[in-house]
């Protein structure tokens, strides 16, 4: 009888233990089961052979078993089900005597469906909750966030994405991947630039490249649509001529340079050019004429046959960074302790004036693994017509006092004044967040802004903006 190598009954226990999770936990298989096969190979366990043979076993049986139990074809490899709730506690203030103090109970809900398929590609679907926007059947662009109210009514469900993505390239060198449809945005900016709630139509894709161990770059490019004409009355709408086939869309791209230097010291530098294109056709919805959403506020808009048209071009340059230091360690703080320095900056040369944008923030620690916090602060300031004003950041607001026609918060069904985001703001922002479990996350956050123009000039535009969350995610 030959001698068993000394390993044999331990290496058999691990690959017993690993084939049953991966056929038992069908949905974590792609990232339990390769991280297990790359953790034998790391402790010499496995040779890179055997670990290389052992994964292609495992696919090859999970997507028979896969299939078998679903029902689902077999170029079908990998059925991914997640999601998250955020419910939330809201309060808004203002030193303006003329403002209405309001507080608001929220939540988020949303629950993703992925479809990993052979040939590198990949559908997904997430539902989200939202309020609808304002005179219009579908949710908040920039929100997931639903209000509790109206005596228990019903609440939305909305798709909050519907996309496909191939991504025919990934050696470990070089990357790329295109995707169609709505989807998360890939941009690497603030939400000075995109709201974080809202999911672009259109296309994306990227390309990356790992230069060697300390050195990445990636390219990123977006054409997202904005709105849709469909043969409107040219006479009465507040276009021009040529407008019907002159479908209003958002192109980008951006090249993103990551740096690990250290085990210690990280860094991320951005540089983007983004446009506005067919501005003219992207106006306040009035009088019944066609239009999108009005949920944020600060750009100069002037009257055109009763609507308000964008005044200003919009194809900003925008340059965002970031610098990580770990610390060693940390009072009342677990392992490795993150020091994260952030800024940017963005000017829009589309306009003549209040055409710039800025912030700087530092985050101490991180969020997401049980008993881990982490404190944000930023200062930010963004001029009226740095940006368009329905893509930033909605929480981020301060008061209008007096409702302007032309420029800064017009509401076209009641002309009335508030609590408004968008641009036009400057302030200060703060967060705290701890982790109460890997699920589980309470965070604190506060805005208290003012508007860089008020309305009118010189009143009282002072805004706070207080949130309490509980977040589950799964």
């Amino acid at each position: 009888m030959a001698k068993s190598h000394p390993q044999t009954l331990p290496r058999l226990a691990l690959l017993a233990a690993l084939w049953g999770a991966t056929l038992g936990v069908q949905r974590l298989h792609a990232q339990s089961a390769d991280a297990l096969i790359d953790k034998l190979v790391e402790k010499g366990i496995l040779s890179v052979d055997e670990g290389n043979g052992l994964r292609e076993e495992t696919d090859k049986d999970f997507t028979k078993s896969f299939a078998s139990k679903t029902g689902m074809p077999d170029w079908v490899t990998a059925f991914k089900i997640n999601g998250d709730f955020r419910g939330r506690y809201e309060n808004f203030g203002s030193d303006n005597s003329l403002f209405t103090g309001r507080t608001r109970f929220r939540y988020r809900a949303r629950l993703a469906f992925t479809v990993v398929m052979q040939e590198d590609f990949e559908v997904g679907l997430r539902f989200a909750s939202a309020d609808a926007a304002s005179g219009f059947t579908g949710g908040n662009p920039v929100s997931a966030n639903t209000t509790l109210q109206d005596n228990a009514t019903r609440k939305g469900v909305y798709f909050d994405t519907a996309y496909a993505k191939w991504t025919p390239l990934h050696d470990g060198t070089w990357s790329a991947g295109v995707t169609i449809g709505k989807m998360d945005n890939q941009f690497q900016v603030s939400n000075m630039v995109f709201d974080l709630d809202y999911q672009p139509e259109g296309a994306q894709a990227y390309v990356g490249y790992q230069l060697n161990e300390k050195n990445s770059f990636k390219a990123i490019a977006g054409a997202f649509v904005l709105d849709e004409l469909n043969q409107i009355d040219r006479s009465a709408a507040p276009v021009g001529p040529n407008s019907p086939s002159r479908d209003p869309y958002l192109t980008g791209a951006q090249f993103v340079w990551d740096a690990k230097w250290t085990a210690k010291l990280e860094s991320t530098l951005g540089l983007g050019v983004f446009s506005l294109n067919n501005k003219d056709n992207l106006f306040l919805p009035q009088s019944g004429t066609p239009g999108v959403p009005l949920v944020n506020d600060g750009n100069t808009r002037v009257p055109s046959k009763g609507a308000y048209q964008l005044a200003y071009n919009f194809n900003p340059v925008v340059v965002s960074s970031a610098i990580v230091y770990k610390l060693d360690s940390f009072p009342l703080y677990n392992g490795a302790f993150p020091v994260k320095l952030m800024g940017e900056y963005m000017n829009n040369p589309g306009a003549p004036n209040n055409n710039t944008g800025y912030r700087a923030g530092i985050t101490l620690g991180k969020a997401g693994e049980k008993g881990h916090w982490e404190i944000t602060y930023r200062y930010q300031a963004l001029e009226a017509d740095a940006w368009y004003d329905e893509l930033v950041d909605d929480d981020n607001g301060a008061f209008y006092q007096t409702a302007g026609l032309y420029s800064g918060y017009y509401n076209a069904t009641t002309g009335g004044f508030g609590y408004r985001g968008g641009t036009n703001v400057k302030g200060h922002f703060i967060q705290f967040q701890y982790s109460i479990s890997d699920s589980l996350t309470f965070v604190f956050s506060y805005y208290l802004n003012t508007l860089i123009q008020p309305n009118p000039v010189g009143s009282t535009s002072a805004g706070s903006h207080f949130m309490a969350d509980l977040s589950w995610k799964f």
